[in-house]
């Protein structure tokens, strides 16, 4: 897929806004609302744009405990990791889940959860008790220091992608 400094623009904008309206978007990039709309189609139509989401306040909504949380497995098959996957996949409290490298654990787990009482809860009654799972070290955020939500758009100036 071609992207050019528009294309780029608009991802820009929508990053930072997903509910800017096509009239405001078409604005912004200097187009008019019609080929701006024919632009967000392609680009959703594409995959590039995979969804629009609403960004709620943690703290607000009573969770002030973000855990980072390493898996270690019992064995590396394709079996094991499915079920595991398939399982912490399930956990709404599970935000992000990864398979890394250069550490001890197998996996890295981002979960968010109401307090220390409900972790424990969740860690005992949930994540230890999945087929494969070895050893669980867990971190946990003193303070968010920044988080974000854009990807970082620069290496995009109109090439294929």
């Amino acid at each position: 897929m071609k992207f050019d400094r528009i294309d780029r623009h608009i991802l820009e904008l929508m990053q930072r806004d997903a509910r800017i309206s096509n009239l405001e978007l078409a604005e912004q990039v200097g187009l008019s609302p019609t080929p701006c709309s024919r632009r967000v189609k392609r680009l959703e139509q594409s995959g590039l744009i995979q969804g629009h989401v609403t960004l709620l306040n943690q703290s607000r909504l009573g969770l002030k405990l973000t855990a980072y949380i390493g898996i270690s497995m019992d064995r590396h098959t394709p079996d094991r990791f499915d079920a595991f996957e398939q399982e912490v996949c399930s956990y709404p409290e599970v935000m992000e889940c990864s398979v890394v490298t250069g550490q001890s654990a197998d996996y890295l787990l981002k979960a968010v959860v109401a307090d220390m009482e409900y972790y424990e809860r969740f860690l005992l009654g949930k994540l230890t008790r999945i087929p494969g799972v070895t050893g669980v070290h867990s971190s946990f955020e003193l303070r968010r220091v920044m988080q974000r939500t854009a990807l970082p758009l620069d290496h995009i100036n109109g090439t294929e992608s």
